[in-house]
C-alpha cells in the first residue's frame, strides 16, 4: 500500500506541475568549503552506529516483540563520536535547530498534560472514534490542529486501552502520515521545511500546498480505506 500511495503522489504532482517537470533548473550553490577528513570519518562512524542499533532494534522487535534499545539512546549513541572526538563539536552544536527541538518537546509536554486531564479520553469514548474508519478520518482532521506526531502520542494510548489490534494501529499510522499531505499544518515537518526554504528566498503558500494536497489526500484515504477494509 505504501508503494501505491507513493505512486499516487508522483501522479498528482506530475499532473499539476507537468511543465515544471520537464524544465531544467540551475542549482545555485554557495561558496565551496574545504572538506574535513577527520569529521567525515566521524560522521561515517556515527552513521554505522545509527544503522547498527536500528537494525538490532528491528531484529529484537521481530524476535521478542519489544524494542530493547530506547530510541533517544540510539540518537545519543550516534551523536557521541562527533560530540566527543571532533574538533568541530561547537560549530555543530551551534548549527542545530534548537528552536525546533524545543517546539517538539513542548508539544509532547502539552499532549501529556491533555491526556492526564482525561478530557480527551471521555470525548473519544462519547464519539466512538476507535473504529478503523473513524481512526483514519480523525487522524487526518485533528492533525491539522495539533500536528500529526503529537496526535499519535495522544491517540495511540487510547487505541491500546480500547483493545485495538493491528488494523486500528495501521489506520492511525496511515491517517497521521497522510495528514501532512492535506495542508501545511498537518505535519510540523512541513512548517520546518517551508521555514528553511523561506530563509533561502523561496516559499510555498498555504493555497498552493492545499491545491495539490487536498485531492492527493482524498485519493490516499481511499487507497488505505480499501486496504484496511481488506485486512
Amino acid at each position: 500500500m505504501a508503494i501505491i500511495v507513493l505512486a499516487a503522489v508522483w501522479l498528482v504532482l506530475y499532473l499539476y506541475y507537468r511543465k515544471e517537470w520537464a524544465a531544467t533548473f540551475v542549482c545555485k550553490t554557495g561558496p565551496e568549503t574545504q572538506p574535513d577528513p577527520a569529521l567525515t570519518r566521524l560522521v561515517w562512524c556515527s552513521l554505522v552506529i545509527l544503522i547498527g542499533l536500528a537494525v538490532a532494534n528491528i531484529a529484537a522487535s521481530l524476535i521478542t516483540g519489544a524494542i530493547v534499545i530506547p530510541l533517544p539512546l540510539i540518537g545519543l549513541a550516534a551523536a557521541l563520536p562527533i560530540l566527543v572526538l571532533s574538533s568541530q563539536r561547537l560549530p555543530v552544536l551551534r548549527s542545530i535547530d534548537w528552536c525546533t527541538l524545543v517546539f517538539f518537546a513542548a508539544m509532547f509536554v502539552l499532549m501529556a498534560a491533555v491526556w492526564q486531564t482525561g478530557f480527551f479520553q471521555s470525548l473519544a469514548g462519547v464519539t466512538g472514534v476507535t473504529a478503523v474508519p473513524a481512526i483514519l478520518g480523525t487522524s487526518v482532521i485533528i492533525s491539522q490542529f495539533i500536528s500529526n506526531v503529537p496526535f499519535v502520542a495522544l491517540f495511540q494510548p487510547l487505541i491500546l486501552q480500547a483493545g485495538g489490534g493491528t488494523a486500528r494501529l495501521m489506520a492511525l499510522a496511515a491517517g497521521s502520515t497522510i495528514a501532512g499531505n492535506l495542508t501545511i499544518l498537518g505535519a510540523a515537518s512541513n512548517v520546518i521545511i517551508i521555514q528553511q526554504a523561506e530563509a533561502r528566498g523561496e516559499t510555498l503558500t498555504f493555497t498552493e500546498f492545499a491545491k495539490v494536497g487536498v485531492p492527493l489526500t482524498l485519493i490516499q484515504i481511499g487507497i488505505y480505506a480499501v486496504f484496511l477494509g481488506v485486512v
